[in-house]
């Protein structure tokens, strides 16, 4: 039988641990999956900057799958949410165009699949996106 580990990062993943009982990630054998990860630093604070807050949820990602032992490198599959107007037909470039360009800077050349979904309201009312990935621990190397 698989080892199950649970791992929480430091910061704000404590504290959304301590305020709401989940885990940000967990690893069973070596597959891992991640809850969704906003662009907040560690006060639970959103940037300003749509790319700054999508820059943060991808090194939030990256704080969390190093909690159990994974890094962006080993990620086959990332599910991410972005916040749309009621009304809006797409996604826009402009979370597009850094979601892009942070996949290449971090995956080292893997291109994992991707779902892409527009939703009307986040965690937190000033959260623009959110980042969730599945990971096999090792696979990257």
């Amino acid at each position: 039988m698989p080892t199950v580990t649970f791992g929480v990062a430091p910061g704000y993943g404590e504290k959304l641990n301590q305020a709401l009982g989940y885990s940000g990630a967990v690893r069973v054998g070596d597959r891992v999956e991640i809850s969704g990860q906003a662009g907040v630093d560690d006060d639970l604070v959103v940037p300003d900057s749509l790319e700054d807050e999508i820059i943060l949820a991808f090194d939030n990602v990256e704080r969390t799958l190093a909690t159990v032992g994974a890094t962006w490198k080993d990620v086959i599959h990332v599910n991410s949410y972005h916040k749309v107007a009621p009304g809006d037909d797409a996604i826009g470039e402009d979370h597009n165009a850094v979601m892009a360009e942070q996949f290449r800077r971090r995956l080292g050349g893997r291109e994992p699949i991707w779902t892409e979904t527009g939703v009307t309201v986040l965690g937190l009312a000033a959260m623009r996106v959110e980042i969730r990935v599945t990971a096999i621990a090792g696979s990257g190397d």
